[in-house]
């Protein structure tokens, strides 16, 4: 990507995130979502509270919460507040009928989790995340470290039994470490090309022994701020 292409897409970002903010009300308990996109959205919120808006809010990573606690966001914990008003997380791609595929920067299960203790999930993407179909983006999967390999194993056999030809790819670091989660679990990356059935495809690989979650968020975005060259949209399920 061009540098200048990059600066476009984070203007992009910031805009979808900006839109979001509006969405955010005094009182409110909010769940912070991880990656670029979230990011924009937690510095965008930090200005409001800085100018007296009231609310808590709920970090689903590590990394969220020191960029929340610099943005001044009064932070609590799903023990303390189990129900949220709204999530606002990123996307690494939505469909039309707002499933997504999220993962990518590695707290999927968090994220899940926190989505699902949600009245309401807002994803917010600039307009390369919009597809017709998932699976572009390869597919995360979140294991326990204790029996990798036949995990692994499952994993590809089940895939390959649904008719794709993917491979399940552990997910290194830069120094080439393996990957851990926030809550210690390895992730497995499938490269699926195309996921037509993600329904489907998020049951078989629920019932792995070994899985701790998947990426393919089913059911639980209800609304979508896209932005593109031409501004903003919004798309409801």
């Amino acid at each position: 990507m061009t540098n200048e292409a990059l600066l476009t897409s984070e203007a992009l970002k910031r805009a979808a995130a900006a839109h979001a903010v509006d969405f955010v009300r005094p009182g409110m308990r909010v769940g912070l979502g991880t990656g670029s996109t979230a990011r924009h959205f937690v510095e965008l919120l930090g200005e409001r509270v800085r100018q007296g808006l009231d609310i808590v809010a709920i970090p689903t990573s590590e990394a969220t919460r020191a960029d929340a606690e610099r943005a001044g966001i009064q932070l609590t914990t799903l023990e303390e507040t189990p129900d949220l008003d709204l999530t606002v997380d990123g996307a690494d791609e939505i469909t039309r009928g707002l499933n997504a595929i999220k993962g990518g920067g590695g707290a999927l299960l968090r994220e899940k989790i926190v989505a699902s203790a949600s009245a309401r999930m807002i994803v917010i993407a600039d307009e390369s995340k919009w597809v017709d179909t998932l699976g572009r983006f390869p597919l995360p999967v979140e294991v326990v470290p204790f029996g990798v390999a036949p995990t692994r194993c499952a994993i590809e056999q089940a895939v390959a039994e649904m008719g794709y030809a993917g491979s399940a790819r552990q997910r290194r670091t830069r120094e080439g470490h393996a990957f851990v989660t926030d809550g210690g679990h390895l992730i497995f990356d499938l490269e699926l090309g195309r996921i037509p059935e993600p329904q489907a495809l998020a049951r078989r690989l629920a019932g792995i022994p070994g899985v701790v979650e998947h990426g393919l968020f089913i059911g639980l975005v209800r609304t979508a701020i896209i932005a593109g060259p031409q501004g903003i949209r919004i798309e409801e399920a």
